[in-house]
């Protein structure tokens, strides 16, 4: 069975090409995944199907269609990946910005897992009751930047998922968001689940899943401020929901930001700094710690200049 979604083109989608602009939306898509989907026909403007460089304007209508996943072979494929850390059972990688991190419908190559089938020679767990992402305990979204665990055998996959169901994996992340907070500490603690009138949205309801969300300002700026948020909980756009939720969403995030961005950005400014964890099979306590990606860096030096 397939699955239509509905929704209007907001103003940060006027003037953009109809492919650009869905694979902003469907961030686990590649721009190539998204001009097949188009191409099959499977993309409506305003009732019409369109071609993948049609220029859209606020207010249009998009209709797309999603198959579900089908039977496919994942290919293993040679493209370079920052391994952080390894052993016989566990490896960490830092995600770039940009990289899906496992296959989904229209998307079967150059995701995280592709890479990682190449790198490891097939050696990855196979819990996930989805085939599509062997070895993938936690995953951090498309153009969300930073430190990923991975398991190459079942049993450190049982052992860390354990850890992350019991809240004991620390997962600190860094972003920048619009506005200056006040407060130097501010924690979340709203149910999360997938908002009833747009489902490309996760939204702060009553009756979601449990999601808490510890926040520290570490410098702030004229018109935002540098963060650090800590995760008990590993919900789907959990960061970037909370934000939104306080009144401060993040800089160059295209489904829940602001829609006249000052800066170019290619994507959420998020990453994934810190990861700890005890190891599964020596039951040892690690922590791991990422640079900010160059864009990142580079970024926090044009808000101290204007500052």
């Amino acid at each position: 069975m397939n699955e239509k979604m509905n929704f209007e083109v907001e103003i940060n989608g006027a003037g953009k090409r109809l492919d650009v602009y869905l694979s902003e939306i469907f961030a686990d898509f590649s721009r190539s995944a998204i001009q097949k989907i188009i191409k099959n026909g499977k993309v409506h403007v305003n009732g019409k199907i369109e071609k993948p460089r049609t220029e859209l304007k606020i207010g249009d209508n998009l209709e797309i269609e999603i198959a579900e996943t089908p039977e496919i072979e994942i290919i293993p494929q040679d493209i370079p990946l920052d391994i952080v850390y390894e052993d016989e059972d566990i490896l960490i990688v830092n995600k770039k910005q940009g990289m899906v991190v496992h296959p989904g419908a229209g998307n079967y190559e150059g995701t995280l897992v592709n890479a990682l089938l190449h790198y490891t020679g097939g050696k990855l767990s196979n819990l996930n009751d989805d085939r599509l992402r062997p070895g993938i305990v936690h995953r951090i979204d498309k153009d969300t930047s930073g430190l990923l665990l991975v398991a190459k055998t079942n049993e450190a996959h049982k052992g860390l998922a354990e850890q992350l169901k019991m809240h004991m994996v620390k997962r600190e992340y860094r972003f920048i968001c619009h506005g200056v907070i006040e407060e130097d500490k501010v924690t979340v603690d709203r149910p999360i689940a997938r908002n009833p009138k747009d489902r490309l949205k996760m939204s702060v309801l009553e009756g979601g899943r449990e999601a808490v969300t510890h926040f520290e300002v570490l410098e702030r700026f004229e018109k935002y401020t540098y963060m650090k948020a800590r995760l008990e909980t590993g919900r789907t756009h959990q960061i970037r929901v909370h934000s939104t939720y306080i009144g401060h969403p993040l800089m160059g995030d295209p489904i829940y930001g602001k829609k006249n961005e000052k800066f170019k950005l290619s994507g959420q400014v998020l990453h994934a700094k810190t990861l700890g964890f005890i190891h599964p099979i020596s039951k040892e306590y690690m922590e791991f710690d990422s640079e900010l990606p160059d864009s990142f860096k580079g970024l926090i030096e044009k808000l101290r200049v204007s500052r």
